[in-house]
């Protein structure tokens, strides 16, 4: 299990862009489960929406490139103190099938699709809250140098 300190290790982002609470789950290689605790205290929901607050969905896709990150970092023994940055660099098949509200629970699962190709990684992702599908899709993201 990785608690927050330990996630700020593994991800340069700060509040509020940081959008992973916890990893309870990683298989170097292969797999992460990260978790993602939705508060009416987002910044994000004064303006979506005041009269009905929902999580924007490219947050979501954020989320879940955040937690393909921490994988990808894992897996390698990188961090960005070493000098290196996993940016998203694109998206496919993304799809939204409910909205995420405040109070839920975010569940953030990327797996691995693939090997690297000229430091780009691929990561089959998904999106839950109580089981059920809020995002899913394909999350591309690569390894480069960061920038001094």
């Amino acid at each position: 299990m990785m608690k927050i300190a330990e996630i700020r290790e593994y991800l340069p982002h700060r509040y509020p862009f940081l959008l992973v609470d916890r990893v309870t789950d990683i298989v170097l290689h292969d797999s992460i489960v990260a978790y993602k605790n939705v508060s009416i205290n987002e910044p994000f929901f004064n303006g979506h929406f005041p009269d009905y607050a929902v999580m924007p969905g490219v947050l979501i896709v954020e989320a879940m490139a955040q937690a393909a990150g921490i994988l990808g970092f894992k897996s390698v023994d990188k961090k960005p103190a070493d000098g290196s940055m996993y940016m998203l660099v694109g998206t496919d098949k993304v799809r939204f099938k409910r909205p995420v509200v405040p109070g839920d629970q975010l569940k953030l699962e990327a797996r691995i699709d693939g090997k690297p190709k000229r430091g780009i990684w691929r990561f089959e992702c998904k999106a839950t809250v109580n089981g059920e599908l809020a995002a899913s899709g394909m999350i591309l993201c690569a390894d480069r140098p960061r920038p001094q």
